[in-house]
């Protein structure tokens, strides 16, 4: 068998383990982006590992997620972040640069080399060719330090594309439709390889939705054949020197092939609340509309607003709509003032606002009461817009741009023709917002600045030899960071601020949690979390693991786990377990009392399951799915404690 082009990728990354499909590898990262939601608490744990400078080839602290300014906090944490930038020889891209994601597509990605990102869209840069993987802080901090990163080797689908969309149709329809096919839990523990003739139809940008878009499907990564479209778009960027040409050998073999072909597809809709509730766009269409926004790493490129800014050269945008967009970068945002379709946003009736994440990450732009929202985002969990309850749409640009004109759900194919997108052969680049690493001698003169709402991270104590303790929340299936941890204008801002924010942690589902967690807390007992399917599904925020540790969660007792979280668990220290019989789930209510005995001989031992006793109704078996690194991590409390005995 020859190796298809992400075997080719991690084989010559690989610095331990076998390639074989659940088997745990270890491969060296060559680029780490973060950005600040995940980036504050990702560098005070760089700074606990004590070296001087990073050891990857580049590595980008981007700020695009908590830009709202209500108070000192962001901009507290926006002058820390660029103080261990100067400090530790990383780049930095200013508020207002743009997204992470976007912003690392344009100036940074570089076919073939490996991104690891305290971001779980960091996949996008996919579409540039890159092995990119979504990741907790603590697993970039560790990289950042020339340590390698750690998964289950995934198994590789791919997707043959054939055909051309036809009219109205995009690369947001075709990832819409996959997701309708992965579903949210679909991809885990796989990397969606794309390859085909149809390949051939998809501008970079383009493939960069459709790798961002994989996150949604719980994909590990997503990536696309480097080509003569992607040294296209890195001699638009100036970075022609950066093309490598890559991709699979003809006879290359993968676990699964899914086959699509682009002119059998249509507008499609992800309708509330879950980004794989998709059906046709007109099958929802004439329902009311309030709110359209344009805008996230899914879709903020200069072609996703160009679309927009043509269709309003001939239409207005309904009195009823707001129609915002959120540029991707503010390269994008300048090319649009080039291009004169700025002007025509602002005459068309939007409203435009700064580079970043914005409404996506629940910071503004919440939707009015018992009213539609459509959107570009990447998620649509509830809640996650500002409003509870909310009714968020996952559109196209060019389905959100039609109903914005029309006022109501609209399939954009009843605009008639569309208007023809093209892209310039060099781009305006200002890179003005983004500030390089200080050479060594200079950087050690740094002094990092830290407001008061920074917090020095806490330490972990080992793991007990018995473990006695009390379930405290029992969750259905799906289950989102979101609802561990939640976003928003409010609680972002703590972010580098553990003890505070431990306060939200389970607020949507048990407003009594925090006070519940401190008075078992005191009692020297441990908290048990009981949840259904796919837990822990959703962003990569590591808050959703090192602020229940907090609090003093030890176990989180599941039917199955989201990649991300599972890893962010075990690094703080977190045991992951999981029901042998699922039947077992129903036996568990809040409030049971359990008791594991033997629990660090039993981890020592590689023993898979394990036997939990839970007062007054006997015992349950729940198995152990760890390497014997992740064991050692448990054992020793937590990643950084493990590192610490290791001297790194």
């Amino acid at each position: 068998m020859k190796p298809n082009l992400t075997y080719k990728i991690i084989e010559s990354h690989l610095v331990s383990g076998k390639m074989i499909p659940g088997e745990e590898i270890a491969i060296k990262i060559d680029q780490t982006l973060t950005q600040d939601a995940t980036g504050t608490m990702t560098y005070l744990e760089f700074e606990t590992i004590g070296i001087k400078r990073v050891r990857t080839e580049l590595s980008v602290s981007y700020v695009d997620h908590n830009i709202l300014q209500t108070d000192f906090k962001n901009a507290d944490d926006h002058r820390y972040l660029l103080s261990v930038a100067q400090r530790y020889g990383i780049w930095f891209s200013k508020p207002g640069n743009g997204i992470c994601h976007q912003v690392h597509l344009e100036r940074f990605a570089i076919p073939g080399k490996t991104l690891l990102g305290s971001d779980s869209h960091t996949p996008t840069a996919g579409g540039c060719s890159m092995l990119a993987i979504g990741a907790g802080g603590l697993d970039v901090a560790m990289a950042m330090a020339g340590k390698p990163f750690y998964l289950k080797m995934p198994k590789v689908v791919g997707v043959y594309l054939y055909g051309k969309f036809k009219p109205w149709v995009s690369a947001r329809d075709l990832a819409l439709y996959l997701l309708s096919k992965f579903t949210v839990k679909g991809g885990v523990g796989k990397i969606l390889e794309y390859f085909g003739p149809g390949v051939k139809e998809l501008s970079v940008p383009e493939r960069a939705t459709l790798c961002n878009l994989g996150t949604e499907m719980g994909a590990t990564s997503s990536i696309f054949p480097s080509d003569e479209i992607t040294l296209a778009w890195l001699r638009a960027q100036e970075r022609e020197k950066d093309f490598v040409e890559l991709s699979s050998d003809e006879d290359s073999q993968y676990d699964e092939i899914i086959e699509v072909d682009l002119s059998k597809l249509e507008p499609l809709c992800a309708c509330p609340s879950s980004p794989d509730k998709v059906k046709k766009v007109v099958e929802e269409a004439g329902k009311p509309v309030s709110q359209v926004i344009v805008g996230s790493c899914a879709n903020s490129s200069l072609k996703d607003l160009l679309m927009v800014a043509k269709v309003l050269e001939k239409h207005r945008v309904h009195p009823q709509v707001s129609l915002e967009i959120n540029p991707g970068s503010l390269q994008v945002l300048e090319n649009l003032v080039a291009l004169s379709a700025f002007q025509s946003l602002l005459r068309g009736g939007t409203r435009v606002h700064q580079c970043g994440c914005l409404g996506c990450i629940g910071m503004g732009q919440a939707p009015p009461t018992n009213a539609i929202s459509l959107r570009t985002f990447t998620r649509n969990f509830p809640g996650r817009s500002g409003t509870n309850p909310d009714f968020v749409y996952l559109i196209s640009p060019e389905t959100a741009v039609a109903s914005a004109i029309r006022g109501v759900i609209t399939d954009p194919r009843e605009l008639g023709d569309p208007p023809q997108i093209k892209l310039p052969e060099k781009f305006i680049i200002n890179d003005s917002m983004l500030i390089p690493p200080l050479p060594e001698d200079e950087a050690q003169k740094v002094e990092i600045i830290r407001g008061p709402n920074i917090a020095p991270l806490p330490s972990f104590d080992p793991l007990p030899q018995d473990l006695e303790g009390i379930f405290l929340l029992k969750v259905e299936d799906h289950i989102t960071t979101d609802h561990i941890m939640p976003a928003g204008a409010e609680i972002l801002p703590l972010r580098s601020n553990l003890p505070a924010i431990s306060k939200y942690v389970y607020k949507n589902l048990d407003p009594d949690f925090f006070r519940k967690a401190l008075e078992i807390k005191e009692k020297n007992l441990a908290i048990g979390i009981v949840g259904g399917e796919n837990y822990g599904q959703g962003s990569s925020r590591e808050h959703a693991a090192l602020a229940p540790r907090f609090l003093g969660v030890r176990i989180k007792l599941v039917k199955s786990l989201a990649r991300i979280h599972r890893s962010n668990l075990i690094n703080f220290g977190i045991l992951p377990l999981f029901f042998e019989n699922k039947e077992d789930y129903n036996k568990i209510e809040v409030g049971d009392k359990f008791l594991i005995r033997n629990l660090r001989k039993v981890l020592e031992s590689g023993a898979k399951k394990l036997e939990i006793t839970i007062e007054k109704k006997g015992s349950l078996w729940a198995l152990i799915d760890l390497t014997e690194r992740e064991r050692a991590c448990i054992l020793a409390g937590s990643l950084l404690n493990l590192a610490k005995e290791e001297n790194l």
